[in-house]
């Protein structure tokens, strides 16, 4: 039977199965009050021997084969990995198809070089990425369309919202619906405050899956995939304030929406231009963000000799 990993735990995997034959259903009634036991649709997993001699890394996201389910401990095992459509290993995430960027417009105050470096990394995944601004409430409205201005001429809408306030809900879970959704962002921006209004009883399921492994409290140190009532799922990553920006020098022009759009236009004279100091380079010029751009191509050619 086929199912989708949505939280890896050390050695144990939470696997949700796409549909539960309709005995599995009987074996947990006399269980049904209990409330560290999950639906039976979900087993706890191992990881077959044979995957982990081939060196098969199981990551949540993952579509997975579950062999021998034991419905009355809700027990089974992994014996297949199917081919990933995506993969990213910073966080280990597997399938996702969209990134939703988080940062605060303040507390803690949004910081442009922050952003445009968690911008680069979410492009240069190759996913969709939109980008969320919470905490919207706290800032005057002019303050509010400034930022706004500022973002799209970098490329992008963002959507300003506040979780306190239940503000720019209905816009951002249209950005959600079918997506497998990787909430990426610095530390105390709102991402898990975001995953708990937006999924009724989280709080009850990380509770069973934490009760069933013995563990206390969910803090987000590992990934975990969330499902949306309206469709989708969500991954809560743990916070990190400095992406590593692993790109090849040559590579990272194209993770910057103002340089896609200046050589859709028109073409550098050196086909290798890194738009530096080169001659007749179209990209070079007074934009915004051309010195993070700098700033990170000295980083990326430093990466690139060690």
């Amino acid at each position: 039977m086929l199912g989708t990993v949505l939280s890896v735990q050390a050695n144990y995997y939470w696997v949700r199965l796409d549909e539960a034959p309709d005995h599995a259903s009987d074996a947990n009634t006399s269980n049904s009050q209990n409330p560290a036991l999950l639906p039976t649709s979900w087993l706890l997993c191992t990881r077959r021997s044979r995957l982990k001699k081939m060196g098969q890394a199981v990551w949540v996201g993952d579509r997975v084969q579950v062999e021998e389910p034991d419905w009355e401990g809700q027990r089974g095992a992994i014996a297949d990995v199917l081919p990933r459509t995506a993969a990213l290993d910073r966080p280990p995430v597997a399938n996702a198809s969209h990134i939703l960027l988080m940062f605060a417009m303040a507390d803690p105050v949004l910081d442009p070089t922050q952003l445009s470096r968690f911008l680069v990394k979410a492009e240069s995944t190759g996913l969709a990425v939109t980008l969320c601004l919470n905490k919207c409430d706290l800032l005057q409205r002019e303050a509010q369309e400034q930022w706004r201005d500022r973002l799209k001429a970098w490329g992008y809408d963002p959507i300003l919202m506040s979780v306190h306030h239940h503000l720019g809900l209905e816009s951002l879970q249209d950005h959600l619906t079918q997506h497998s959704t990787i909430v990426s962002g610095p530390s105390g921006v709102g991402k898990s405050s975001l995953i708990n209004l937006l999924i009724p009883n989280v709080e009850q399921r990380v509770s069973a899956v934490s009760g069933k492994l013995g563990r206390g409290r969910h803090t987000t140190r590992h990934v975990e995939l969330f499902e949306l009532p309206s469709g989708g799922l969500v991954a809560d990553t743990p916070g990190f304030n400095q992406p590593l920006l692993d790109c090849l020098p040559s590579e990272l022009g194209a993770y910057f929406p103002e340089i896609r759009h200046r050589l859709a236009d028109q073409s550098c004279h050196f086909g290798d231009c890194l738009h530096r100091d080169e001659p007749d380079c179209v990209v070079r010029g007074e934009w915004e963000r051309y010195s993070h751009y700098l700033t990170f191509l000295d980083d990326a050619i430093t990466h690139q000799e060690q």
